[in-house]
């Protein structure tokens, strides 16, 4: 136990190790070779991270900067470093635990004879705003976008939209000019735009192509290639103002990477424990950073850590595609490990949510044949009886009315108001509810 304080902290991770259940004690003991965690939620996957990399001080020789865990949000990186503190103590400030930006911004800082110095400010909202403004206010009158009617900034915050996902999944205007092409050409092969019935009366037969539907898609497509199109527009007027956002740290990393072997080499030797966190939200251009750090080794050690059903940044289908390229990639040396021992809801929630995801078609239990049937496992839920209920209604006025009559209901009969919860999805549901009460 080379590198653990012997005594006070060697016996908070002994005791962190002795609470795990089977299935955690299987990933945190796989050491090497390629890991893929199916982490459902409130199964402890920070638990397992850190103990993971607790496990890795112990065993091996690795040093704590040896050690890089990537992970996706700010909250993720302090949640894991706060963990680790807690089992190793003062090395958890020594282990490389970032962001995929902070990543990109301390390769940056440690190369700037590569970079240069970068006299660049973090472009604020107010410049973003005049920036797309002034990109649409350069439109010709033949353009695509050009309103002439009404709000002609409506595009802005959709043009916005688009570049910032072309930035995180490393997309270029050719490679969507060639997808759009590929999906135009396709679609009257698509059974939604084919006739089904027949119609004498308008010449229509059997199997015959919807051609109104398929040129109002198509021109929806020429119009999505206009705005790529004005992305080369865009990084030139952010040149030309000093500005980059966040997501271009990335990019000029994995540029760097891609044409400078020594720094890729740096960090691909520096780095022998390599894990990340909620890896179902890594974006395109995250992943290839990954790869790129991972591409040096035959077999990486690598852990991740991820579920399909919990992807909030991404479609479903796009999130699935990481975690399956992943396991497509190492599929002859992957150890997998479901977590389904679920410490956070009672049982009737649980059923309730997987029939709720059952009706996602695309899903990792299909591709990679995984049971992910989670299992309420905290004692506190054992004498808990009541059941969910669920409640349709014809409106959502009706929704609301009848939530808030569920609401003033309870507080007459004395639950205290702070016991009664309501989750919502955005906050003007929240804003309509409030009226009702």
């Amino acid at each position: 136990m080379q590198n653990l304080n012997p005594t006070k902290y060697n016996v908070k991770f002994q005791e962190a190790l002795a609470t795990l259940n089977p299935e955690q004690l299987a990933a945190v003991n796989k050491m090497d070779g390629p890991v893929l965690v199916v982490a459902g939620p409130g199964t402890g996957k920070t638990q397992i991270l850190a103990a993971r990399i607790g496990k890795i001080l112990t065993e091996t020789d690795a040093l704590p900067s040896e050690i890089l865990c990537l992970t996706y949000t700010d909250a993720g990186a302090v949640a894991m470093r706060k963990r680790l503190f807690e089992f190793i103590g003062p090395d958890a400030y020594r282990i490389n635990i970032y962001t995929f930006h902070a990543f990109c911004n301390e390769v940056i800082q440690e190369n700037l004879e590569y970079f240069g110095k970068i006299n660049l400010d973090a472009i604020s909202d107010l410049d973003s705003a005049i920036l797309f403004r002034e990109l649409i206010d350069d439109f010709g009158n033949d353009h695509a976008l050009k309103r002439f009617t009404g709000d002609r900034y409506f595009d802005a915050p959709r043009l916005k939209s688009l570049f910032s996902t072309m930035k995180r999944e490393s997309w270029n205007e050719e490679l969507i000019i060639q997808a759009v092409k590929d999906y135009v050409d396709d679609l009257p092969n698509r059974e939604e735009y084919i006739y089904k019935r027949a119609n004498a009366a308008k010449g229509i037969s059997i199997g015959d192509p919807k051609q109104k539907d398929i040129d109002a898609v198509t021109e929806r497509m020429n119009t999505l290639l206009a705005a790529v199109a004005e992305y080369k527009n865009y990084s030139t007027k952010m040149k030309d103002g000093n500005w980059y956002d966040y997501d271009d740290m990335i990019i000029w990393v994995l540029k760097a990477f891609r044409e400078n072997e020594d720094i890729l080499r740096r960090y691909q030797e520096r780095y022998q424990y390599i894990l990340v966190d909620e890896f179902q939200d890594t974006s395109g251009s995250q992943n290839e950073l990954l790869k790129f750090l991972l591409n040096y080794w035959e077999t990486p050690n690598v852990f991740v850590v991820g579920d399909d059903d919990q992807s909030i940044f991404k479609f479903q289908g796009a999130n699935m595609e990481n975690i399956l390229d992943f396991a497509n990639v190492y599929v002859n040396t992957l150890h997998t490990v479901v977590l389904k021992h679920n410490y956070r809801s009672n049982q009737h929630i649980l059923d309730i949510s997987k029939a709720l995801i059952n009706n996602n078609k695309k899903r990792l239990t299909e591709q990679l044949q995984l049971d992910k049937n989670l299992q309420s496992s905290h004692p506190r839920f054992d004498d808990l009886v009541v059941e969910p209920t669920l409640r349709e209604y014809e409106n959502p006025d009706q929704e609301l009315v009848d939530i808030a009559r569920i609401i003033k209901m309870q507080l007459q009969k004395g639950t205290p108001a702070n016991e009664i919860a309501v989750i919502y999805r955005n906050h003007s549901q929240v804003e309509d509810l409030v009226h009702y009460l």
